[in-house]
Formats: structure tokens, sequence, C-alpha cells
């Protein structure tokens, strides 16, 4: 192919055996594409291709990536809102017809392979990465990541702990609980930790918190995705079985969320769905 569809915050140009996506800078772009500045998606890391009617006059290509092919969108585990997904191609509706073109060239050109690659077919934002997190800044360099605690914002289970440092061969995994929702963190998941991990991550020494104006997605996801793909490189790693929750924690938490909700600091939604959620851990 070689041609390049442009569309609002970015434009794809189409190879032969991928698709570079540039994301456009400026004050309407998500910051999250901003921040990816661009990709190159293989083809054999697509599942499949859609067209479908926008909003305002619009039409969306959307390139649906498939299932660990892409250890951004591994991380994200589908927490991204609509308009910050980096595989959706916004344009005119009156390009709809040289959209729907190659939408047909894309499908004729994807294999048909639903399995989960035994690699990441996507390059990871690359290390050396950090954010400032609400309790403290969080390093990645490539081979460890660090947590450095604000004695601000800390808790004094971390503070006990003192700052960490945790090589990617000694994790299993990352978390990450988007800012946007109650209850933001980013933990790393250990392969074998000499204790269990804290159910609540203010007071794990191996996750950092999030809050307004701390650990925005376009910082923490990117931070996320290329420790992912470093701990998937570094070998086999599976993640044991979360062992169940205590009763009487779920409790606590639960008449916590309460209070925040009668604050009106959590919607009816966020009480719902997070309330669900402890009650699904019993």
């Amino acid at each position: 192919m070689g041609d390049v569809l442009a569309g609002f915050h970015a434009a794809w140009e189409f190879e032969s055996d991928s698709v570079l996506i540039r994301f456009e800078r400026g004050i309407r772009t998500p910051k999250l594409f901003q921040a990816l500045g661009e990709r190159r998606i293989p083809l054999e890391a697509i599942a499949g291709i859609t067209l479908t009617p926008g909003k305002r006059g619009t039409v969306v290509l959307h390139a649906v990536p498939r299932a660990g092919a892409d250890p951004l969108m591994d991380a994200a585990a589908g927490q991204l809102k609509e308009g910050g997904d980096p595989y959706r191609l916004v344009l005119p509706a009156d390009r709809e017809t040289l959209a729907e073109y190659y939408a047909d060239e894309l499908r004729a050109a994807l294999t048909e392979d639903a399995e989960p690659p035994e690699r990441y077919l996507v390059a990871p934002p690359e290390a050396p990465l950090h954010f400032k997190a609400y309790d403290g800044k969080a390093s990645f360099d490539g081979k460890a990541v660090s947590f450095r605690w604000f004695w601000t914002g800390a808790s004094s289970a971390k503070w006990k702990a003192g700052d960490q440092s945790f090589p990617v061969t000694g994790l299993s995994g990352v978390e990450w609980r988007s800012p946007e929702v109650f209850e933001g963190h980013l933990r790393l998941l250990r392969r074998e930790p000499a204790t269990a991990q804290p159910a609540q991550a203010d007071q794990d020494p191996a996750a950092v918190v999030f809050g307004l104006g701390y650990g925005p997605v376009h910082e923490s996801l990117p931070f996320a995705a290329s420790v992912l793909a470093a701990v998937r490189a570094s070998g086999p790693t599976p993640v044991p079985a979360a062992p169940r929750r205590d009763p009487a924690d779920i409790a606590d938490r639960i008449r916590h969320l309460g209070e925040l909700h009668q604050a009106g600091l959590v919607t009816d939604e966020e009480f719902t769905t997070k309330k669900a959620e402890l009650l699904a851990e019993l």
C-alpha cells in the first residue's frame, strides 16, 4: 500500500506489513496520543478492522488489536475511554468511501491467527520513564522499577519500608488501574513475594497511588506498558492466583466507599461498580 489516510488527531500510513500511526500534536489531541508520538503496528498484531459511524458527521476506522500483541493495550485492560483509544482513526464522513477501501485492503492482508503471540509484536514505550504519583515518584530505567516516597502523601507503612527498587526479573506483571476511576494505582506484581501483598495500594510498598493531577493516563500507562514488556521479555512469569480477601477488610472498604459516596466524592456509578468489585473478591 504505502498511502496515507489523515484523520482527526492522527494519520495512518499503510505499508505492506504494518500500519504506521503518527499522532498529531495540539491542544485538542489527547495527551496520551501526544505522548506516544508514533507507533508501528504490524499487521500480525491486528485481529480485525471495523468502520462505523462516529459522532457529529464522522466515521471511525478501528483496528482491533490482537490479544497479547501490544503491551500498552494489555496494561490498559479495557480501561481506556473511547476517545483515548490509539487504534481508532476518526475521519470526516466525506472520507467514508476512502476509509472503506483501506479497511478492505487491511482485512485482505490480515491473518486468521487468534491465539495470543509468544511475544509482544508492538514496541513498548522506551525507558527511561518516570511520573509523579500522589505518594511517590516512580522511575523505570529498563531493568528495575524504583519508588521514592513523598513525605506529604506516603502512608506510614511505605515510610517504614523505605524507598523501593524492583528488578523486572523478580516481577510477574503489572496492575494498572486508571487514575480516572476510584482507587487508581500502579501495582507491581512480584513473582515470589516474601509476604502477601497488602490489599490496599496505599499500604503496599510495591504500588503507587494516583489522585487528582497525579499519575495521569498519558504518563502512567506508557510507564506500565514499558514495565510489562520488560517483564515478559525477561522470561515466563505466571501470575499466581490472588488469595481470597478477609471479609472484615472488604466490609471496612465498603463502609469507607459509602462514606465517600455520601460526601459526594464518588459518583453513583463509581459506588455501584466498586462495591460489586469488592463483593466479588469474597
